[in-house]
């Protein structure tokens, strides 16, 4: 009978043991979530502080500039704007706007990653929801729509942009434009045409680096007229 005691209570122990051990587990889990948590917002708020100096450039919102002298950053990939914020800094890509600000000193490593969360997380729309009459206020109706970016019909044959966009970029800017993470591919629907335009003839002049140098001969037989086509299709993709 004592066996069978000191029995049970090895097996009970070992079972209070393991309720224990998950427990102090499950709560260690959790503190770990909270403290990320935590430290992503503070992220998201020091990069929002960041952001007021790129905001000179491309906008309160990261929406760029409809003449395509800026990008759009918002919605962006967080590691492929860490990426390209890094190749600024060594030089691998070119900016003369951004010489001043990609450099150490100025830009270190924790801001790189603490505003691009930031122009990661915002989400633009694409059109103003529909008037609330019962409801309305212009104020906020006006900020609401400088929150909006839609994308101008780009001149081009659709039609044919869509099939060389499928042959020649889908793979890794995605069937819907909007980008491979895995890949460091952007988005390219929502993107102002006219720096797309801009950035697809820097690479084909070798001004800049697409994936591999090569890539630099094939861009630069694509035709206008294609490079046209391929932008009239993204253009429509967020109406």
């Amino acid at each position: 009978m004592l066996a069978m005691l000191s029995l049970a209570g090895v097996i009970l122990g070992g079972a209070s043991s393991t309720v224990l051990a998950n427990t102090t587990s499950t709560g260690e889990a959790e503190t770990a979530k909270s403290d990320v948590a935590e430290n992503a917002t503070q992220d998201l708020e020091y990069g929002e502080e960041i952001n007021e100096l790129c905001a000179g450039c491309h906008g309160e919102f990261g929406q760029g500039s409809g003449d395509g002298e800026y990008p759009r950053l918002a919605g962006m990939d967080r590691q492929y704007l860490v990426t390209q914020l890094r190749y600024f800094k060594d030089r691998s890509r070119l900016n003369i706007p951004m010489l001043p600000y990609a450099t150490e000193r100025e830009l270190p490593e924790k801001d790189v990653q603490a505003v691009s969360a930031f122009l990661s997380s915002i989400e633009l729309p694409t059109k103003l929801a529909p008037v609330d009459e019962s409801n309305f206020d212009a104020y906020e109706r006006l900020l609401a729509s400088k929150r909006v970016i839609n994308i101008a019909r780009y001149p081009g044959d659709e039609e044919q942009g869509k099939r060389l966009y499928a042959r020649e970029c889908a793979s890794c800017h995605g069937s819907d434009g909007l980008g491979k993470p895995a890949k460091l591919a952007p988005r390219l629907v929502g993107q102002h045409s006219i720096y797309i335009k801009r950035q697809m003839e820097q690479i084909a002049s070798g001004k800049r680096l697409h994936d591999v140098p090569d890539d630099a001969e094939v861009f630069s037989q694509y035709t206008d007229a294609e490079i046209d086509n391929i932008l009239a299709w993204l253009s429509v993709q967020d109406d």
